[in-house]
């Protein structure tokens, strides 16, 4: 099973969180894109943009931390925080 958890912040205060769980075969890259698919749409958010930034943290941490720098539209908080907490 793979569960990806997404947490809104603003001012150090989580405001939102939702767990994404996908049990499908595919790869991990496209369950993290669906998952972020699936956490805009329940935000209500335009689909950030990777930066390298992020593409190298998440690598890394299976984290990453999206700014308002990544959305094209302005966004009313100070990040979107999403983690992979759990894979197959």
């Amino acid at each position: 099973m793979f569960r990806l958890w997404a947490r809104i912040f603003e001012d150090n205060h989580m405001l939102k969180d939702t767990c994404i769980a996908d049990g499908g075969s595919d790869t991990r890259t496209h369950k993290v894109f669906r998952a972020l698919d699936e956490v805009c749409l329940q935000f209500d958010l335009a689909r950030p943009i990777w930066l390298n930034k992020n593409i190298a943290e998440f690598k890394r941490l299976s984290k990453t931390r999206f700014t308002s720098d990544n959305f094209i539209e302005s966004v009313q908080f100070d990040y979107l925080e999403i983690q992979i907490i759990e894979e197959d």
